[in-house]
């Protein structure tokens, strides 16, 4: 009993510091993805509680982390660009998939697909990160110079002509859907276009607006004009956060600093009746199912964001499960990694209906729930509870938090994000790395993530299998064994039969990337050779394309009469070529040696010197 109240005692305390800890951030990452600080706080309130009830790590705290904050932030402004700015319309997509991303994460955990993950090559995660620390960073100096679009009437009014154009264009397209345009009566377009507003005109042009001032290369445009009208109210709010984020570190590292920095600036801002600008105004009460998501479903408008939806799975799993090693190491226990995904999934999904954001394990609030006594997974369950509470109790009085000063928190965010260790490394990596991160990095930030981590590993990819390929082709000769630098148990080979019968060292998979050293194997041997003797016993694997390049190679000897000798063949190359009939078709089985050995005793009880 005593060892259950102790457990109950440490969960509680850890979960309510890691709550603590979460809230600054939650809020932060939700204002920066562009669906406002209620979605981050659902996200780290669903996920947070349902992640730690299924998932695998008993001690992780879950909830919106930057790496998933970027990405989504991405996918938010191009659906509401493709829906004219209209978040009503573009929400239920973006919400389906999320929905998505975490059925996508339970699939891979069910699979068992987990392990595969740590196959991503580092220079593609390396790339990544720094470039989530750059968009955070970029996109968050305009509110950190106090430059708002909504405030920029100059700006807005530039837009206009476009907006009446585009509110025409749409009237028609509404008149033709309905089957009222005829082109010799406008009198419907004419009446319509009277009763639109002054201020609808100014709402759309709003809209043109912000879509130029979105994302980092908004950010970058925009940039001239905040720095002419910097609003130092806001700069102050924003620097005075950021100090007190790292100066308050080196006073002690048990108190969040990020949480101090948000009550004391925010006091202040607040109880000054400062004139600031205050985040989107967070709902109260318990937050709802959008039954919009159902309802307004079409496979038209999802399928092509399908490839966002698996890589926000997959990104949040990485996410999660290198928060886990990072659990184990610190409680000297193991993670159920298949488990975690599921869990994980779970939780993404479920908040993805109530509006929130994905996330995964966060590193810093797990490390916290561990050092502050966390020890199952009732303190990641606390955690969820104790936001729900803030929410519930304190929802109106967060609505009036400066945005500056999540601006300011998501500046040291993204600071903290970029992968420092990578950068240091890139005067000592080899030039095809250092390559695929700099592309990583420049189409991540400049471009799209999801299609930059594509590119990455494609070209990561082609990267590994030329090097695989030429390292095996390097290793690997064919050579008369009179020529050939022999092996040890090659060296009492019988003189006689040196001319007669040649060697092939493969060293390495046979795969695709290496097929093009086989492919001269039959050119290489002159016809005056009798046998050649295949030596297997350092390729351990061997894929479709290299036992079909093996094959017409075999066939092509079989047809000049030189007869192919196999020795000591791994399990799966040896599986695959009988699934095939290479054996015993081309090479019958009495052609199979375990040993050179063996090999060189059938050669000589069987060829002639």
């Amino acid at each position: 009993m005593k060892n259950i109240f102790k457990f109950i005692k440490g969960d509680t305390f850890g979960g309510i510091t890691a709550g603590v800890v979460a809230l600054p951030l939650a809020l932060a990452f939700g204002v920066s993805s562009g669906l406002g600080p209620s979605a981050g706080l659902y996200g780290a309130i669903f996920l947070g509680f349902i992640a730690a009830l299924f998932g695998g790590t008993p001690t992780q705290i879950s909830g919106p982390t930057a790496p998933m904050t970027a990405v989504s932030m991405v996918l938010v402004a191009g659906l509401l660009q493709s829906h004219d700015g209209n978040m009503d319309k573009a929400l239920p997509i973006i919400l389906t998939v999320f929905v998505m991303a975490g059925l996508f994460q339970i699939i891979i955990g069910a699979a068992g697909l987990g392990k595969y993950i740590k196959y991503i090559p580092y220079p593609v995660v390396s790339g990544f990160m720094t470039a989530i620390g750059l968009i955070i960073i970029i996109t968050n100096i305009l509110p950190i110079l106090g430059y708002y679009t909504e405030n920029d009437m100059e700006r807005i009014q530039k837009f206009k002509p476009e907006a009446e154009e585009l509110i025409i264009e749409n009237i028609l397209k509404d008149e033709a859907e309905e089957g009222l345009l005829v082109l010799e009566d406008f009198k419907e377009t004419i009446k319509r276009a009277e009763l639109i507003s002054e201020e609808e005109i100014m709402n759309e042009a709003l809209i043109l607006a912000k879509k130029e001032t979105s994302g980092v290369i908004g950010a970058i445009r925009a940039l001239p004009r905040a720095l002419r009208s910097i609003n130092y109210l806001e700069l102050i709010l924003a620097f005075s956060t950021i100090l007190i984020i790292y100066g308050f570190k080196k006073i002690t590292t048990k108190i969040p600093s990020t949480l101090v920095s948000l009550l004391v600036v925010s006091g202040v801002a607040i109880f000054a009746n400062l004139d600031y600008m205050p985040i989107e105004e967070i709902p109260s009460g318990f937050p709802l199912i959008n039954f919009d998501i159902f309802s307004q479903f079409s496979i038209a408008s999802v399928s092509p964001l399908i490839f966002t939806a698996i890589t926000l799975s997959f990104l949040g799993a990485i996410d999660s499960l290198l928060t886990s090693v990072v659990a184990d190491n610190m409680t000297k226990t193991n993670h159920n990694p298949n488990k975690e995904l599921i869990g994980q999934g779970i939780g993404n999904s479920v908040a993805a209906l109530f509006g929130g954001l994905p996330g995964a394990g966060a590193t810093i609030r797990t490390v916290v729930n561990i050092d502050a006594g966390g020890k199952t997974k009732l303190s990641g369950m606390i955690a969820g509870l104790f936001l729900l509470i803030i929410l519930l109790v304190i929802g109106p009085l967060a609505s009036q938090i400066p945005a500056a000063v999540l601006a300011g928190i998501l500046f040291t965010v993204g600071v903290g994000v970029m992968d420092y260790k990578g950068l240091k490394a890139i005067p000592s990596m080899p030039s095809t790395e250092v390559i695929v991160m700099v592309v990583v990095l420049l189409l991540s930030t400049f471009w799209n993530l999801v299609y930059a981590v594509g590119i990455g590993l494609i070209i990561a990819s082609l990267v590994f299998m030329k090097k695989m390929g030429d390292a095996t082709e390097e290793k690997s000769d064919v050579k008369t064994l009179k020529a050939e630098t022999s092996w040890t148990d090659e060296a009492n080979f019988p003189e006689d039969m040196k001319e007669k019968v040649f060697i092939k060292h493969i060293k390495g998979p046979i795969f695709f990337g290496s097929t093009s050293f086989i492919q001269v194997l039959a050119k290489q041997i002159p016809p005056t050779a009798s046998h050649v003797i295949i030596r297997m016993d350092r390729v351990p694997y061997i894929d479709q394309s290299g036992l079909f390049v093996l094959e017409d190679v075999l066939l092509e000897l079989e047809k000049n009469e030189i007869h192919v000798l196999l020795v000591d063949i791994q399990t799966q190359p040896l599986y695959l070529m009988k699934s095939i009939d290479i054996i015993p078709d081309l090479i019958p089985e009495e052609h199979i040696f375990d040993s050179f050995q063996e090999c060189t005793t059938w050669i000589s009880n069987n060829l002639d010197g």
